[in-house]
């Protein structure tokens, strides 16, 4: 390899070192070539009653190579940063672009195509690792006892957590872009074990996330919320078998939120692996449901200033009062489909693009989660699901349950073991009424939402 790439190696201007790989992959012979790096630090603890249990902290460096043989393609990746280890990089994807099959919808985006906002996005704060080991052990130390403090009924826990990570992602390609951004998370939370007269005990959680430990809840109040949790699930039964109303708790609700962006995926769509194949422009929803891929929030756990290939990320509607407007788009995807990509490339260091969303969610509605409740006479009120019994093809529902059971408008008592079922096409034509309490803990979002017609399998 040149002397120019053995400058590069020992350059701590990683974006230099992107663009210069690039170059070095089309003297090597590629037509076109595409290189991600990205670097970070995480740190992790969990502390159970009071001591500590786990303490990790790591750093990582990655490049990705993907290069272009007119319609053929190959990616290598590597963390030897060496001189050797990037020539080793460059020579093994032309070694494999040559024996792999061409694609004529494989290629990199459209010159023209390229960008990024330019705007401060928000999402790197220095303060996730400004604290001292010990403050940071402290902060998941004071959640759990916060919890362990809130009942005589809660002795035991499976510990409180602290989370930090930054991290650094360059992009170049031979197409004349560049860019690159930083983000930082930190995140809180506390994981009590409640325990009744009779022995029984039930478990739950709560938990903060946030760019910046500014905007972190206090461990106090994760730690309260965590226990109120647990101590609500006390003398879970289970209920008969019936169709009933049920209510997705926000942290639930979410998971028919991101149900609705697999439906809408460009890969799956083209397949023909998603029950919305054809659906364009059709009503498939509810009226009140309007679903959103914004990548450009301030803030967002989802945000960023351009996607997995270099193209600007932007607001996309996916369902506008049910009607579904677009399928989200990486460029691949797009051409199969003789459409324009919706800037959701989603790129690790190896292989090709995939479909990722920015941030995801739906939109607010007019009436309180506690109205909801009132307008139940009886129904099942879900905090937490398990198992994926879910067909994307033809929108088939199953999934483990359990929750709290609605009488007469009001929380009467736990529910467990019980299983709910119906079929994701019928359900989000089912939602009757959705609470304006849509909040962001991570990049997929929804308020309450109460759906009818669902079989509770139970007793």
């Amino acid at each position: 390899m040149s002397t120019e790439v053995n400058e590069m190696v020992s350059s701590a201007d990683l974006k230099q070192l992107a663009e210069d790989v690039v170059h070095h992959a089309l003297r090597a012979g590629a037509s076109d070539a595409e290189v991600v790096v990205r670097e970070g630090d995480e740190f992790s603890t969990l502390v159970r009653l009071g001591q500590v249990e786990t303490l990790k902290e790591s750093g990582s460096r990655g490049i990705g190579l993907r290069v272009f043989a007119g319609s053929r393609t190959a990616s290598t990746s590597t963390s030897d940063f060496s001189r050797e280890g990037l020539a080793h990089l460059v020579s093994g994807a032309i070694d494999l672009v040559r024996v792999t099959s061409e694609d004529p919808f494989a290629g990199l985006p459209e010159t023209g195509d390229f960008g990024q906002l330019a705007s401060d996005l928000d999402l790197y704060y220095e303060d996730v690792y400004s604290l001292p080991t010990s403050e940071r052990i402290a902060y998941a130390r004071r959640a759990e006892a916060a919890a362990l403090a809130a009942d005589a009924r809660i002795q035991n826990s499976d510990g409180g957590s602290f989370d930090a990570a930054t991290g650094r992602k360059i992009l170049a390609n031979s197409r004349g872009f560049t860019g690159e951004y930083r983000r930082s998370y930190c995140s809180l939370s506390a994981m009590p074990i409640a325990q009744d007269e009779k022995g029984g005990m039930q478990r739950d959680y709560w938990y903060s996330s946030a760019r910046t430990l500014a905007r972190l809840e206090t461990p106090e109040s994760i730690g309260a919320e965590a226990a109120r949790r647990a101590l609500r699930r006390l003398h879970a039964r289970r209920v008969p078998t019936q169709r009933a109303p049920i209510v997705f708790a926000p942290e639930i609700a979410r998971s028919i939120v991101g149900h609705v962006f697999e439906a809408a995926n460009g890969d799956s769509i083209y397949r023909g692996a998603s029950f919305w194949a054809n659906q364009l422009g059709r009503q498939v929803a509810s009226s009140n449901i309007t679903v959103v891929d914004d990548g450009t929030i301030p803030g967002g756990f989802g945000t960023a200033p351009f996607d997995g290939e270099g193209l600007p990320t932007r607001r996309t509607v996916i369902l506008e009062k049910g009607v579904l407007r677009n399928y989200l788009l990486n460029t691949y995807t797009a051409r199969k489909l003789n459409m324009q990509s919706t800037g959701n490339a989603s790129r690790g260091l190896a292989g090709n693009p995939g479909i990722g969303g920015g941030n995801v969610f739906l939109e607010n509605g007019s009436v309180s989660p506690q109205q909801i409740l009132k307008n139940i006479k009886k129904g099942l009120y879900v905090t937490e699901l398990m198992g994926f019994g879910i067909n994307m093809v033809t929108g088939d529902y199953s999934r483990g349950a359990s929750g709290l059971w609605i009488e007469d408008g009001e929380i009467a008592y736990a529910v467990e073991e019980v299983t709910i079922a119906g079929n994701l096409k019928e359900m989000l034509n089912n939602i009757t009424e959705i609470a304006n309490d849509l909040e962001f803990r991570g990049s997929v979002a929804s308020p309450t939402l109460r759906i009818e017609g669902m079989t509770i399998a139970g007793e």
